[in-house]
C-alpha cells in the first residue's frame, strides 16, 4: 500500500506542478482568511473585558464597545473576501487537474493490450477510473480545506493562548499531539478494512456490469435465480466488509469524544485557578471557550479527514496500479512508420501461445503476394483469427516474425501498421453514436459525401434511408439497435472508406442472409480489388474465387491450393469440409 500511496501522490503532483502559481495564491488567500478568523476572537475578549469593568450608562464605554464591534465586522468582511477568492481559485485548480488526470488515465488505459481488456470487466475499469478522478478532488479538498487550515489555526491559537498562559498552551499542545498520534494509528488499523470494502465494491460492480450486458442470455436460459443468488453472495460479502469499516468508524468517533471531554475539563479546571490568582480575565474565558469550540469542530473533522484521505487512497489503488503497469505491446524506441508500396505479406516461422499449456500457432510460414487474395479455412480453434490478431499486433509473436513489404511489424509504429490494414470483423462492435460517426471512424477526415458513398457501396443506404433520422440515427450501445447483418454492412462501409492496401475479412458475411450476401458481393469485390486480401470464412462458398486457399489445423498449414485443386485431393481436409457444407445439399 505504501508504494501505491507514493505513486498516487506522484501522479497528482505531476499535474499539480503545472498550476503552481494558482496553487500558491490558493494557499495565500486561504491562509489570510484563517488568520482573520483566529485573530477575531481577541476582540471578543477585549469586548467582554471592557463590558465586565464598565458602568451602565457610560457613553465612553458604548463608544469603545461599538468600535470593537466595528473591528470585528472588518475582520469578518476581510475573511469573507479572502475565503471567496480561495474558493474560486480552488474550483479552477481542482476541475482543471481532474480533467488532466482523466485525460492521462484514458490515454494510458486505452493503450493497454487486447489481452489486458479480455481479462478484466469493463464495468470495474470504469469504476476504478472514476474513483481515481474523484479521489483527487477529495484528497486535495482534505489537505487544503482541512489539514492546512487545522495546522495553521492550531499554531496561531496555541501562540495566542501561550501569550495569556504558557501552562494552558502546553496542555493544549500536548493534547493535540496525543490526539493526532492516536488518530493516525487507529486510521492505519482501519485502512485494511476500507481497502476490503473498496475491493468488494469493485467486485459487485463488475458482476453487475457482466450480468446487465448479458441480460438476454439470462432470460433465454432462465437463470435469473442463479444470477441473483451469485449477486446476493457478493453483496453479502460487501455488507460484511462495509459493516466492519463503519463499526470501526463509530468506535473512533467515541474515542474522539472522550478526548474532547477530557481537554475541556482540564483547560477550564486550570483556567479557574489561574483566574483566582488574577492571571486571567473574564474575557480570557470567552477567548478560551471560542478557541476550544474551534479546535473541537476542526479536530473532530480531522479524524474523518484522515480516514477519508486513506479511504480515497485505497479507492485509487487499483487504478494507480493499472497506470503503473507497463504496456504489454509498445513501439520500440527506434520504431519507424510502416511504408506500404506493394502490400506483400509474409509470416516467417511464427509461433504463438496464449499460455504455456495452449500453443495456437506453430512454425507458421506463409507468403502472400501483393494484391493476392487468400482464403484461410479450417476447423474452429485452428488459429485463423489469432493470425489476424498477430497481424494487428494485438498480441506479440512468441518467435518468428510477420513482414509487410520486407518490414518486420514488430519494428514499426503500431498506429502506422493499423492504418495500412482494414478489418471487417465477424462481430462488429459499434459506438453508441450516429451512423455517420460510426462509418466515418474508418477515415476521420472523410467528408459527409465520402461517408455516404461508402455506405452505398456497402448497401447500408438501404436500411439507413428507412430510419427517421437517417445518418443521424444513434445505433445504441455496441450497435444493439441494428441487426447483425446491418452492423456488418456498417463495418464493410468503414473498410471501404479506409481504403487500406491490406484487407482482412474475418467472417465478414457471417451475419448476412443469402440475399444480403448477394447484394454486397459486388461491394466486396470492389473493396478487394488491388488489395492484398485475407478472407477467413467457415462458409466455404464465400472463398471459392480466392486466388489461393490455405487450410489450417492446430495452428499449422496442412493444405494449400485453389478451390478446384483442393477438391481434387482425396481425403483432404478442405474436401471433407466442402462435402459437409455443399455435398449434403447436393445429395438431398
Amino acid at each position: 500500500m505504501q508504494l501505491t500511496t507514493k505513486q498516487t501522490y506522484q501522479l497528482f503532483w505531476r499535474h499539480i506542478r503545472h498550476y503552481k502559481l494558482v496553487g500558491f495564491f490558493m494557499v495565500l488567500t486561504l491562509a489570510a482568511a484563517v488568520v482573520m478568523s483566529v485573530i477575531r476572537p481577541l476582540f471578543y475578549k477585549q469586548f467582554f473585558d471592557v463590558l465586565t469593568g464598565a458602568v451602565p450608562g457610560s457613553s465612553a464605554t458604548v463608544t469603545t464597545l461599538t468600535g470593537i464591534i466595528g473591528i470585528v465586522l472588518a475582520f469578518n468582511a476581510a475573511e469573507w473576501v479572502f475565503a471567496r477568492i480561495a474558493t474560486y481559485l480552488n474550483v479552477f485548480f481542482e476541475c482543471r487537474i481532474m480533467a488532466d488526470v482523466a485525460n492521462e488515465s484514458f490515454e494510458y488505459l486505452e493503450q493497454h493490450s487486447y489481452t489486458f481488456f479480455v481479462n478484466r470487466f469493463v464495468g470495474s475499469l470504469v469504476r476504478r477510473f472514476n474513483r481515481l478522478v474523484d479521489a483527487f478532488e477529495d484528497i486535495v479538498d482534505r489537505f487544503y480545506w482541512d489539514i492546512f487550515t487545522i495546522v495553521l489555526r492550531l499554531g496561531i491559537i496555541i501562540v495566542i493562548i501561550a501569550w495569556r498562559s504558557v501552562a494552558l498552551a502546553a496542555i493544549m499542545f500536548c493534547w493535540v499531539v496525543i490526539y493526532l498520534v492516536v488518530n493516525y494509528y487507529i486510521t492505519m488499523y482501519k485502512l485494511k478494512y476500507d481497502e476490503a470494502s473498496a475491493e468488494a465494491d469493485s467486485t459487485v460492480t463488475g458482476r453487475l456490469s457482466d450480468t446487465l450486458s448479458n441480460n438476454v442470455t439470462i432470460k433465454l436460459f432462465t437463470n435469473l435465480r442463479h444470477e441473483a443468488k451469485g449477486f446476493s453472495d457478493l453483496t453479502e460479502a460487501q455488507f460484511i466488509a462495509r459493516k466492519r469499516a463503519y463499526n470501526l468508524g463509530t468506535v473512533i468517533d467515541g474515542i474522539q469524544a472522550a478526548f474532547m471531554i477530557a481537554l475541556e475539563f482540564a483547560v477550564f479546571y486550570f483556567a479557574i485557578r489561574f483566574w483566582n490568582q488574577g492571571m486571567l480575565t473574564i474575557g480570557d474565558f470567552v477567548l478560551i471557550q471560542v478557541y476550544i469550540i474551534s479546535i473541537f469542530s476542526r479536530l473532530w473533522d480531522f479524524g474523518r479527514v484522515f480516514r477519508t484521505i486513506y479511504r480515497r487512497l485505497a479507492d485509487s489503488k487499483e487504478m494507480v496500479e493499472i497506470l503503473n503497469t507497463p504496456h504489454e505491446i509498445i513501439d520500440k524506441p527506434a520504431a519507424k512508420p510502416l511504408v506500404v508500396a506493394r502490400g506483400a505479406l509474409e509470416f516467417r516461422n511464427v509461433n504463438f501461445n496464449y499460455h504455456e499449456t495452449r500453443t495456437v500457432v506453430k512454425n507458421f510460414t506463409l507468403n502472400i503476394a501483393p494484391g493476392e487474395r487468400v482464403g484461410l479455412v479450417g476447423p474452429s480453434g485452428a488459429g485463423k483469427t489469432t493470425l489476424v490478431g498477430l497481424m494487428f499486433r494485438l498480441f506479440e509473436v512468441a518467435s518468428g516474425g510477420i513482414y509487410i513489404d520486407g518490414q518486420n511489424i514488430a519494428d514499426v509504429m503500431q498506429n502506422s501498421l493499423r492504418e495500412n490494414i482494414a478489418l471487417v470483423p465477424q462481430d462488429p462492435i459499434l459506438f453508441h453514436r450516429t451512423l455517420m460517426e460510426n462509418i466515418r471512424y474508418g477515415r476521420r477526415n472523410a467528408t459527409d459525401e465520402e461517408v455516404i458513398a461508402a455506405a452505398r457501396l456497402a448497401h447500408c443506404d438501404e436500411f439507413i434511408e428507412l430510419l427517421p433520422e437517417k445518418y443521424g440515427s444513434h445505433v445504441g450501445e455496441k450497435g444493439v439497435k441494428l441487426s447483425g447483418g446491418e452492423r456488418q454492412r456498417v463495418a464493410i462501409a468503414r473498410a471501404i472508406l479506409k481504403n487500406a492496401p491490406i484487407l482482412v475479412l474475418d467472417e465478414a458475411t457471417s451475419s448476412l442472409d443469402s440475399r444480403s450476401e448477394a447484394i454486397i458481393k459486388d461491394a466486396l469485390e470492389n473493396l478487394m480489388r488491388g488489395k492484398t486480401t485475407i478472407v477467413i470464412a467457415h462458409r466455404l462458398s464465400t472463398i471459392m474465387r480466392m486466388d489461393r486457399i490455405i487450410v489450417i489445423k492446430n495452428g499449422k498449414i496442412v493444405e494449400t491450393g485453389s478451390h478446384r485443386e483442393l477438391l481434387e485431393k482425396p481425403g483432404g481436409l478442405y474436401k471433407g469440409l466442402w462435402e459437409l457444407q455443399a455435398g449434403g445439399f447436393i445429395a438431398s
